[in-house]
């Protein structure tokens, strides 16, 4: 009997451990689709900056319109 509980007991703990429960997993899509709206709106602001400024900043123009056409839906 002891063996029986034992080996149950490892069996639910290894499919526990492996999936992520219906919460979590809509969680971490929430938390994804937010990091890319908030990547888009600070693009967004960044290309509205004139060139001066963005060099100061450290970007490039060429390189924020590229993103935003990466990440865009259209």
């Amino acid at each position: 009997m002891a063996i029986a509980t034992t080996t149950t007991t490892a069996i639910s703990g290894v499919s526990r451990s492996s999936s992520k429960s219906v919460f979590r997993k809509a969680l971490d899509s929430m938390i994804t689709a937010r990091e890319r709206q908030a990547r888009r709106y600070v693009n967004g602001y960044l290309l509205s900056l004139d060139d001066a400024t963005l060099a100061a900043y450290g970007y490039d123009r060429a390189d924020l319109e590229r993103n935003s056409s990466l990440t865009s839906a259209f």
